[in-house]
């Protein structure tokens, strides 16, 4: 074979192998990044990690609270006019639906608002009648409420100014399992009854 041709035919095997290459990057890298995205164990999405906050009653605790009970996980504020009373109102019902088997399930409510909620704001908004019994209220400085939220993907924004200021937020609920992982997500709007039915399932399944 004459010589450029020759050459010719190497330049365009490199071309090719160096194509190859860049695909086979690009199609592992996906596939690493979507491995990443979720739970290597449950196949669930990674949801949930290490966090380190403050319980009602001043103590404080990590993701450890977490492990040995299914855990109803979910972001709000003491000041919240309606999603966060309706939800625990919800809890409650979904609490005493279950009668025994609600003793494996505990309700954390993460604040969203470390200015205002402190460890006794948190305790004496969660002795309201018509809440569940037993609920962890967990606090923070601003930095560890920002990490926890990173963790759970959890949406909030402060809105305003001054003593008048809100907060919104996200409204998902999150099931966790007694390994501290997550199972499902509960959408904020599916009443007592299917909910008892989604983490009873989900119980199930374990």
């Amino acid at each position: 074979m004459p010589r450029r041709p020759v050459i010719l035919f190497a330049a365009a095997c490199a071309v090719i192998a160096l194509a190859l290459g860049l695909i086979t990057m690009v199609v592992v890298g996906g596939r690493q990044q979507a491995a990443q995205t979720t739970d290597a164990a449950t196949g669930q999405p990674l949801v949930g990690g290490p966090f380190t906050l403050t319980n009602q009653d001043g103590q404080v605790v990590t993701e450890k609270i977490l492990e040995g009970k299914w855990s109803l996980v979910f972001f709000g504020f003491t000041y919240c006019p309606d999603y966060c009373p309706t939800t625990l109102g919800v809890l409650n019902a979904v609490q005493e639906r279950m009668g025994d088997k609600a003793k494996n399930l505990q309700i954390v409510f993460i604040s969203i608002d470390p200015e205002r909620d402190t460890p006794q704001m948190l305790k004496d908004y969660l002795s309201s009648d018509g809440f569940p019994d037993g609920v962890i209220g967990l606090t923070g400085t601003p930095e560890q409420v920002a990490q926890v939220a990173k963790e759970y993907r959890a949406f909030y924004q402060k809105v305003g100014e001054g003593e008048g200021y809100t907060m919104n937020h996200g409204l998902t609920v999150y099931l966790m399992g007694p390994d501290g992982r997550f199972r499902s997500a509960v959408a904020h709007d599916l009443g007592p009854s299917r909910t008892v039915a989604l983490i009873e399932n989900a119980m199930e399944k374990g």
